[in-house]
């Protein structure tokens, strides 16, 4: 039997390739992920091991917020300079060296613009001199208060060199003029660590530059004496300061800082097994197609085998074995590619980070362990009904022509209707907010169950509508032929145009809930914001961009400017619950320039220590006016605020506003956007272009007028939309290679059909005709089911989240009707092998075909 079973499976190499493919793909996204995964981890942990080489121990003051990685890059506060001397004072210091390290330090290049990053730190620090580390390869360190010593790194990435004199944008001051007296690297050659871009000031400069208040710093490096430990070190030092301050060795804080990148990494970790089991979903329709087929094609082949003694088991078995061979032979080649996919993206992380400096490749145990089970489980899986429907096969099959019967569809549709009927009930309780905590699960359960449930529903539906689409070629003979065929086997029609479906109707709904998204912040952007003119930039990195607070006081005494506000944020500890908060430049701007009403209060005054919140934040805090809150900013000491004014919710602003005098304590404390409102008859294009010179100096924002702000941030959706179609135009390959398979083994199990049409005078160009035709209509009706399921969850999620400010339900019209197209442009292109197979059969040899 297992002779047979060998012999049986290289007959069909090129049929079991074509499914095993799927499965390539699929394990080659998993196995991809966590070679990424583990490439950038190793990475990142050689990068902090040698960011903290040469300290034995630091000491930094406890963060007034916690912050997670996903919010931004934590930021020690500052603390007076007489801690380093206590540091100093501890027995078993050898050296103790105040340090200023603040991310927010960009460099302007000699194009004029600043030098962006794309994750890595772009650190602002005060120079200390060369270290084991840090090696100086022109000119000298920085000694006057405008001059600066910068990484070789940066000075390549802003083409600048040594005696420049270049602007530096500080998250505390605008623009400020330096001289570049040194260019430094690193140990090992490296001109940067990590892709950070490091600007080294003079201590003074960099106390107040990066930190706002002179004499201080933010951590301490210490170096042990001869025979003391780091962490015996530790231990007397965090006695000598006191709980007010973080001690850890340089191996802590290393590991630290690599496990919390790792976290981080984990979320696109994430996104790319997502994308791999979508992949895998796809591919195991296409697996359990071709073995449905094959076994039909075998029926006599097996009814033989069971007439000469084979039991139901031995050929359960065969069927299995042959799944096996190709599960192995896919994971094989899956991980393969998987870790070509895997280096590709790291090389390509490291690019955008800056020429970050990357590990060797490696392949971890996962990546194995998780090839080979996930490409022997889905291909086993997909194979198990028809092993068993093979097991079932009656030894007088034998001896009939025909052995494959259209068996009654009444137990698929039941099984649909329930398996859709969980999805609905699943994506109910997760889009209503009664999933208990498991939200996101509960969500992704019911699209599985949903598509899975119209999948099984799918053949009952399939004559009548592949019937009716097919009607449109049926002008000819070829066209007559090919709606036929495409109609004849619901199962096989309707398998295979799932796995076209489940692609297209993950695009659809994802463009549904994004337009709808982009539309309903547009809609409101347009209604609310009543200010002509918007100051902001693109945010490329963990930090904002930002520009001088003077910009707002001289835009203020442009003709023709009624009011300017300045917008700032910050994330704070507000009544023991962290949030973000707001404060506003000029706090009449909430009633005139974005629309927003009293409920209580007055929202146009607001003092030192008051606050103003909106009726939501009322609501769920329980505040009303008079109420008195504690809150704790990224700087500074705990205040108490009291409410003063209530304003209506809106989903573009904050449910906080502080007073302007609050952004000094925030952790970047100038603006982040300017609204600029016109009298009534004034131009913008006369108000405009003297902004724009106001802005000289902060090259990282710019001023557009509101209909161009509000399409700058709705393109960011865009760009979140092209990412997720690419990564699923994965599935729809898969579901082209399906269409391509069911065709390619259609044709084989015709081949005496195929023979007598010729026979009796079609022609060749008439039999590719009939193939494209069968392969059109069945593509269309995969993309038909496609955009249709897409839409209908789409709009069920838009609908769930009305609540949240998605209001408007747009459907993608014209991406449907491409889609549409490009299904039937899909289905030329997958039959063009199976139709000039067809079209070379030769016509005798057909004919005496058994």
């Amino acid at each position: 039997m297992l002779r047979a079973t060998l012999k049986s499976l290289l007959a069909r190499k090129l049929r079991l390739t074509l499914s095993g493919l799927a499965v390539v793909l699929g394990v080659m996204f998993v196995s991809g992920a966590f070679v990424l995964t583990d490439t950038l981890g190793r990475t990142f942990d050689a990068i902090f091991a040698d960011a903290y080489e040469g300290v034995d121990v630091n000491v930094a003051a406890k963060p007034k917020i916690a912050m997670s990685e996903m919010e931004g890059e934590q930021q020690a506060p500052p603390f007076p300079a007489g801690t380093v001397e206590k540091v100093r004072a501890v027995p078993g210091v050898a050296e103790a060296t105040g340090v200023v390290a603040v991310d927010g330090a960009r460099l302007i290049g000699s194009n004029g613009k600043a030098v962006a990053s794309f994750g890595p730190p772009q650190l602002g620090e005060n120079w200390t001199g060369e270290t084991d580390l840090i090696q100086l390869r022109e000119g000298r360190g920085a000694d006057a208060a405008d001059e600066i010593v910068i990484n070789q790194g940066l000075a390549d990435a802003g083409k600048v060199k040594l005696g420049d004199r270049v602007g530096v944008l500080t998250p505390i001051e605008p623009k400020q003029e330096f001289k570049i007296v040194g260019i430094f690297g690193y140990s090992g050659g490296r001109d940067s660590i990590g892709g950070s871009n490091e600007i080294m000031f003079t201590t003074p400069v960099a106390q107040r530059l990066m930190l706002g208040e002179p004499n201080t710093f933010n951590s301490v490096s210490v170096k042990a004496a001869d025979g003391v430990t780091p962490e015996s070190l530790r231990d007397s030092v965090t006695t000598a300061v006191g709980d007010g301050y973080v001690v850890k060795t340089g191996k802590q804080l290393s590991e630290e800082a690599a496990e919390g990148f790792k976290e981080a990494l984990s979320f696109f970790n994430r996104i790319l097994l997502g994308f791999a089991a979508v992949a895998l979903l796809v591919g195991t329709f296409l697996i359990l197609n071709t073995f449905s087929i094959i076994v039909a094609q075998r029926t006599r082949e097996l009814a033989l085998m069971r007439a000469i003694g084979a039991s139901r088991r031995q050929m359960i078995g065969s069927v299995v074995l042959e799944a096996i061979a190709v599960g192995l032979i896919a994971s094989v080649l899956g991980l393969a590619a998987g870790i070509g996919i895997g280096a590709l993206l790291a090389w390509a992380f490291g690019n955008l980070a800056g020429g970050l400096t990357l590990a060797g490749i490696g392949v971890p145990l996962s990546a194995v362990i998780s090839a080979f089970a996930v490409g022997l489980i889905i291909t086993v899986v997909a194979a198990l009904l028809p092993a068993l429907r093979a097991s079932r096969i009656p030894p007088i099959a034998a001896m009939q022509d025909v052995a494959t019967p259209d068996r009654p569809l009444t137990r698929i549709t039941v099984a649909g209707g329930l398996v859709s009927a969980i999805g609905a009930v699943l994506l109910f309780l997760g889009l209503s907010g009664n999933a208990g905590g498991n939200t996101l699960v509960t969500i992704l359960g019911g699209v599985l169950f949903a598509f899975i449930g119209v999948a099984l529903l799918t053949p009952l539906i399939s004559r009548p509508v592949v019937s009716l689409l097919g009607a449109i070629f049926a002008w000819s003979v070829p066209g007559k032929l090919g709606r036929l065929n495409s109609g004849r086997n619901p199962r096989r029609t309707a398998i295979t145009a799932a796995a076209l479906m489940v692609g297209i109707a993950l695009v659809t709904g994802v463009t549904v809930i994004l337009d709808s998204a982009k539309s309903s912040i547009s809609g409101l952007a347009q209604d609310t914001i009543k200010a002509e003119l918007v100051i902001a930039g693109v945010q490329s990195g963990p930090r904002p961009p930002t520009f001088d607070p003077a910009v707002l006081e001289k835009a203020a005494a442009i003709p023709g400017v009624q009011l300017v506000d300045g917008e700032y944020g910050d994330l704070a500890v507000v009544g023991g619950e962290r949030t973000w908060v707001a404060a506003s430049s000029n706090e009449s701007a909430l009633r005139q320039i974005f629309g927003l009403q009293p409920t209580a209060g007055d929202i146009d005054r607001l003092g030192p220590n008051q606050m103003l919140i909106s009726t939501d934040t009322a609501e769920d805090r329980g505040l009303s006016v008079g109420s008195t809150v504690p809150v704790q900013l990224s700087r500074g000491e705990p205040s108490t605020y009291t409410v003063t004014g209530i304003y209506t919710s809106s989903q573009l602003t904050n449910g906080i506003v502080l007073p302007p005098e609050a952004a000094r304590d925030f952790a970047i404390p100038q603006p982040v956007q300017g609204f600029i409102q016109l009298a009534p008859g004034t131009q913008v294009s006369n108000v405009q272009p003297q902004v724009e010179a106001l802005l000289a100096d902060s090259p990282e924002v710019s001023v557009a007028d509101r209909d161009a702000f509000i399409d700058q941030q709705a393109g960011q959706v865009d760009g979140l939309l092209t990412m997720i179609q690419i990564l699923l135009a994965l599935a729809i390959v898969i579901a082209v290679l399906g269409i391509v398979n069911t065709l390619a083994l259609s044709v084989l199990e015709r081949t005496r059909e195929l023979g007598l049409l010729r026979a009796i005078g079609l022609r060749r160009a008439q039999t590719m005709r009939m193939i494209t035709v069968e392969a059109v209509v069945i593509s269309v009706f995969g993309a038909l089911l496609g955009v249709v399921v897409g839409a209908g969850l789409g709009a069920a999620v838009v609908e769930a989240l009305k609540d949240e400010g998605i209001t408007d339900l747009v459907l993608p019209w014209t991406q449907i009707l491409v889609a549409l197209g490009l299904a039937a442009v899909v289905g030329v292109v997958a039959a063009v092998l199976p139709a000039v197979r067809a079209a070379r059969i030769n016509v005798l040899g057909a004919i005496a075909h058994d």
